[in-house]
């Protein structure tokens, strides 16, 4: 059975990390006492005088009780010295309040929550997140934990690649070090050479997909991505962006470029640019304006041109250009 200290604080300018740590406190206090057993303050709850008289009412509830507080990056020094602090000096028994914070400029968590959390005997957590410059050595150190070698070089590719989110990159490392096995060295070649499978790639993929007229391919390509975390504004300006690119290879043919001097102006690994040229070579002109259109329309959904949401959006679209 876990131990629970009387509070904690959980800030930086990791969201992703903080958010995850949220959820498991509030599994694990769901798991102790039931769907009941956290109570949640967010929004305008979620303020230092309403957790003070949770934290101060009768409760006759069994087992622990669990305060989950959202927001106190908004919250200001002297709000907690006058309504939180007092409260927190002497905790209730069997209570654990823990204060999230998601910290970004200058939204921080105050030093005084702080301060009150470590004298009520509790915990204080900073998430940061990696800078973009200290992208490639993070990178690096993942990879030997999963077994692979892997050099600065390659790994700043594998940052152009993928971006800069690091579940992202963390989820290409894994599949290299499934692929690859233990011990394998991954260069910068290899990083280029399997870089079809990064989110670009696989936006081409699904714009491939929409021109040659495969619905379910094309909405499984799309259901992916979005599970992957990818947002329809992201995904609707780099498929634009790929049609409109295919269609400027195809005019570019049609006036008599070589195909080695349009490669080279692709700005892309040796590789992909060749699988690109292929693609937009075998694509139909007709259905790629047509996508351009429809994906125009798709751009307004999902800056609120429509009522209906943006996956129900986003999946009518992707049929209308497949022609389903």
């Amino acid at each position: 059975m876990p131990t629970f200290k009387p509070a904690y604080l959980v800030h930086g300018d990791d969201h992703a990390k903080i958010a995850q740590r949220r959820a498991n406190l509030r599994a694990l206090a769901e798991r102790e006492g039931g769907i009941s057993g956290a109570e949640l303050f967010e929004g305008d709850d979620a303020t230092p005088e309403r957790v003070a008289l949770a934290l101060s009412a009768m409760t006759f509830a069994t087992g622990r009780r669990f305060l989950i507080v959202e927001g106190v990056e908004r919250w200001k020094d002297k709000e907690v010295t006058a309504h939180l602090a007092p409260v927190m000096a002497a905790m209730p028994p069997d209570t654990t309040v823990a204060f999230f914070g998601r910290e970004e400029g200058r939204a921080k968590a105050p030093a005084r929550l702080a301060e009150a959390v470590k004298a009520a005997g509790g915990d204080v957590v900073t998430e940061t997140a990696v800078k973009p410059w200290e992208l490639p050595k993070w990178v690096v150190a993942q990879a030997k934990a999963l077994g692979l070698d892997l050099d600065q070089q390659a790994a700043r590719a594998l940052v152009a690649h993928v971006g800069e989110r690091q579940a992202r990159l963390l989820r290409e490392l894994e599949t290299l070090a499934l692929e690859l096995g233990p011990g394998a060295t991954v260069d910068q070649d290899l990083v280029d050479e399997r870089a079809a499978d990064s989110a670009e790639r696989k936006v081409w993929e699904l714009a491939d997909l929409l021109v040659a007229g495969d619905a379910a391919g094309a909405t499984r390509t799309y259901l992916e991505l979005r599970a992957q975390g990818e947002r329809l504004p992201g995904l609707t300006y780099w498929m634009t962006q790929r049609v409109r690119q295919a269609l400027d290879v195809i005019s570019r043919l049609e006036r008599g470029e070589s195909p080695a001097e349009i490669k080279r102006g692709l700005r892309m690994p040796p590789k992909a640019a060749e699988r690109f040229l292929s693609d937009a070579r075998r694509a139909d002109v007709a259905a790629l304006r047509r996508a351009l259109r429809r994906l125009a329309d798709l751009e307004l959904a999902s800056r609120g041109g429509t009522q209906a949401d943006e996956d129900t959006s986003a999946v009518r679209a992707i049929l209308a250009i497949a022609g389903a």
